[in-house]
């Protein structure tokens, strides 16, 4: 069913569809979106050929999966563009998903089948458009990236456990982490900031309530020892500290001055405390109890609300923590109208020290520290793991990052630089001698072709198993993290363990992996992501350097004096690794994948995806490409300098008001 645009007519993409249905679907042998298009669904195309795919780098996308039958149409005809109509048999189109020359995703249609007649079919009739028909075929990916529609717009963020603890800080000045006690946040897209988790439950309004209780009681324990309040009082009815005290701290708990209701509401309860102390601590309860404390505001119509909303996203995104005064002032006199204003701003949030915890967080949250964290490894195997090295792990891993950030480097080092970051605990596993100093600098040993974070421990632990490397995790953390490639999951009922290891019959990594080569229905995507993970296997599973895959076999233990040895084999095997999807892809160490990824513009545009994915609370959508693509010209002109790309995203941060319904569901939630 067609769709009228805003003005009541059609837009571009409809009126090409329109034109090309009347032109070409009555000289079409069938019809592609009943017959054609289910094939290659079966056949696991889209899977990898759509823009987050691993196969984004290549020609093919295939359309939303909510696409209007007209769209698909459409599309089936847009595959003339990889037709070769002199000899259509000759084209990629056919030879490809048929496995004639090499396919990345294998053979997805098989050869000798009806399903390959069809197939030959349609692409047959794609080399016999001509003129007009043409055309209009190819104008469709031109067509349906101007109308790629409009970005959700997303009116309130919840705060993240940890900007809750950032907040209440610099808030209240209290010293403890009162979120650790909330329930576990969810990752979606590969953050925890995403409106689509931000729903509250029943326990989490309960664990805001206790906090709640728990911090207005610690804030005046000794008095106002903390300076909560910044006027005279005479310890009782003093109206006019009271509104002093509810003004200010509340334009602060809030982000944005109260209104005059509010004041009347926070008022009263202020009073009906009696004493001053109470009353504050009373009121400071309730805000902290307040969605206009709990959720900050990235949109509203509201005029006079709209360069607070700014300040709270400014402040959120680059200091992970409540705006300061100075850029509540900014917001108070009109300093945030412009791009030119919020470029100027950022900059000078960067300055600041607390821009630190907002790019730890950030790191944090894409390298996954959490799952290095909660960790185990078998003690046989690797007696040097603990809790210790886990956490030194990840704080390699801040300064590593930072160093790149706050001295202005190329970002893109953060895949081929042969240095990290080490304290004790780490230098036992990159075999190099114990720093001076916790966290200092150190030059990898040019033999272990270590790599950035592909050489770091971290990387290299949280992508393995109890036992032994995971060539998959490893390869599906390159897709999904560096290169912002979407990889299916198993379907379903596949059996996904591997042969158990035999002492008779031992075998690498690789060689037990074989098995995702043999099953079709893993083939496909296994071929994507465990080729890379073969050339990291000269690193074991807490980033040890190693030469060859050794194998302890336990023999079975019946008490007595003495517990028999383990039998050590120890295995050769194979680093040639690829990054399939790629031109010239090959490496054998990841000192080669490093160099590969840091020069490869899908790495490159996956940074700026990763920080507007976390700044904006929300995956990108076609209508964010402009945007995104925009920042990421940026960041290459800069020279990969960091800081830069976070003041282009800024700038360019869609702040038009939202629609009349999201203003309404604002309103109702902050007040």
């Amino acid at each position: 069913m067609m769709t009228l645009n805003r003005a009541g007519t059609f837009g571009p993409l409809s009126v090409l569809l329109l034109a090309g249905a009347c032109v070409a679907s009555a000289q079409a042998p069938v019809s592609f979106a009943e017959k054609i298009y289910p094939v290659l669904q079966k056949a696991g195309c889209r899977a990898c050929h759509n823009v987050e795919g691993v196969a984004s780098a290549t020609r093919l996308h295939f359309p939303q999966e909510n696409a209007s039958r007209e769209h698909i149409e459409a599309f089936g005809r847009s595959l003339v563009e990889l037709v070769n109509r002199h000899n259509p048999e000759d084209s990629i189109l056919f030879k490809k998903p048929t496995a004639r020359i090499k396919h990345s995703g294998g053979e997805r249609i098989k050869k000798g089948s009806d399903e390959e007649a069809l197939w030959r079919t349609w692409i047959s009739y794609l080399a016999t458009l001509s003129g007009r028909e043409l055309e209009q075929a190819l104008l469709y990916r031109q067509q349906e990236l101007a109308s790629a529609g409009v970005a959700p717009q997303v009116v309130l963020r919840r705060l993240t456990h940890q900007q809750y603890n950032n907040t209440v800080r610099d808030l209240l000045a209290e010293p403890t982490a009162p979120a650790s006690q909330f329930p576990a946040e969810d990752y979606v897209n590969g953050f925890k900031n995403q409106y689509q988790s931000q729903s509250l439950s029943p326990i989490q309004i309960e664990a805001y309530s206790r906090a709640a209780e728990h911090l207005s009681a610690n804030a005046f324990r000794r008095g106002d020892s903390r300076h909560l309040i910044l006027c005279t009082h005479d310890g009782s009815g003093d109206a006019g500290c009271r509104l002093e005290f509810i003004r200010n701290f509340g334009r602060r708990a809030f982000r944005r001055p109260l209104e005059p209701e509010e004041i009347a509401r926070y008022n009263a309860l202020f009073k009906s405390a009696g004493d001053f102390l109470k009353g504050a601590q009373t009121v400071i309860e309730a805000m902290l109890q307040s969605p206009s404390f709990l959720f900050w505001m990235e949109q509203t119509s509201n005029p006079q609300w709209r360069p607070y909303a700014i300040a709270s996203r400014l402040s959120y995104f680059i200091w992970d923590t409540m705006p300061d005064d100075a850029l509540l002032d900014a917001a108070a006199h009109g300093e945030l109208e412009t791009p030119g204003d919020v470029t100027r701003m950022a900059r000078r949030m960067l300055d600041n020290p607390r821009a630190r915890q907002g790019l730890d967080d950030f790191v944090s949250q894409w390298l996954r520290f959490d799952r290095a964290l909660t960790t185990a490894r078998d003690t046989r195997f690797y007696p040097l793991f603990n809790r210790d090295l886990a956490s030194a792990m990840t704080e390699e891993a801040k300064h590593f990052v930072g160093d790149l950030v706050w001295n202005d480097r190329n970002f893109m080092d953060a895949f081929t630089a042969n240095y990290g970051f080490v304290n004790s605990n780490l230098a036992a596993v990159y075999k190099v001698p114990p720093p001076a100093r916790e966290f200092e600098r150190v030059e990898f040993p040019a033999a272990q072709q270590r790599s950035g974070l592909l050489g770091q421990a971290l990387f290299l632990t949280l992508t393995s198993k109890l036992e032994d490397t995971a060539p998959t995790a490893r390869g599906l953390f390159v897709r999904e993290q560096f290169l912002c490639q979407h990889v299916p999951p198993p379907p379903p009922g596949v059996d996904t363990n591997l042969p158990v290891l035999e002492e008779a019959r031992p075998k690498t990594n690789r060689e037990r992996l074989s098995v995702h080569t043999v099953n079709k229905s893993c083939a496909g995507c296994h071929a994507l992501i465990d080729p890379i993970g073969f050339g990291l296997e000269n690193f074991d599973a807490i980033g040890m350097y190693r030469e060859k895959q050794k194998l302890l076999f336990y023999p079975e233990y019946h008490g007595g004096p003495k517990k028999p040895k383990p039998r050590e084999i120890d295995l050769t095997f194979d680093t040639t690794g690829q990054l399939a999807g790629l031109p010239d892809s090959q490496f054998t160490n990841a000192r080669q994948l490093g160099e590969l990824l840091a020069r490869t513009p899908q790495c490159q545009e996956c940074i700026v995806k990763q920080v507007f994915r976390y700044m904006s609370g929300r995956h990108d959508t076609p209508a964010d490409q402009s945007l995104i693509r925009r920042a990421f010209e940026d960041l290459r002109n800069s020279s990969f300098h960091f800081k830069d790309l976070v003041v282009s995203l800024v700038s360019q941060w869609d702040s038009a008001p939202p629609k009349s319904s999201d203003h309404v569901a604002a309103n109702h939630q902050t007040r």
